[in-house]
């Protein structure tokens, strides 16, 4: 599916503008981590912007986020893997089975990654990108209390895609600025 179809779609089943543009945010990590580690960048940025098109539908259940996705996925004629990639971003709807590819990985960490960055920009005076750094987003993932609902074990997991944390949120964070329009910071 083209990329603006992709969008045409999320839009269809989300309504909340703060979601959109954590789907954007999210399509530019997945780009950049795809870029870097050798993979699709269209197929990944892909995944990044549909990896939540059930939030709403759901009611953010986690036992159910991303069963309806995979059913929306599949009417759209997205490929298998990238709808695998979106069901296994959610691990708590599939009876135990644990994020094993790539692909899965890379989507977990970085859609996670995205709202730590975006809490640390919203903590600043101008609530930019362009003033945050790797090493705040760092710091402030030290601190459990500091966006509380974030799942620092997620974003650990750039580990296993051979990327240390500082330079993951670099990535993602680079990445992030060059949307910042789209998403306000």
């Amino acid at each position: 599916m083209e990329r603006e179809k992709a969008l045409e779609l999320l839009k269809t089943h989300v309504g909340n503008g703060n979601l959109i543009k954590h789907c954007l945010a999210s399509e530019a990590v997945m780009r950049a981590l795809a870029a870097r580690l050798g993979a699709d960048p269209a197929l990944w940025g892909l995944a990044g912007l549909v990896h939540d098109i059930d939030v709403e539908l759901t009611a953010g259940d986690p036992t159910r986020h991303t069963i309806e996705a995979e059913r929306i996925l599949k009417e759209q004629g997205f490929t298998e893997s990238l709808i695998e990639a979106v069901k296994m971003h959610n691990e708590a709807a599939h009876g135990g089975r644990k994020r094993a590819e790539l692909f899965h990985k890379a989507l977990a960490a970085a859609e996670t990654v995205t709202g730590l960055i975006t809490a640390t920009a919203l903590v600043y005076p101008d609530r930019k990108l362009a003033s945050v750094k790797a090493s705040s987003v760092v710091r402030r993932m030290k601190d459990k209390r500091f966006a509380a609902s974030v799942d620092r074990g997620i974003i650990m997991e750039c580990e296993a895609l051979g990327l240390k944390l500082e330079e993951f949120v670099e990535l993602s964070l680079a990445a992030m600025r060059g949307i910042a329009g789209d998403l306000g910071l």
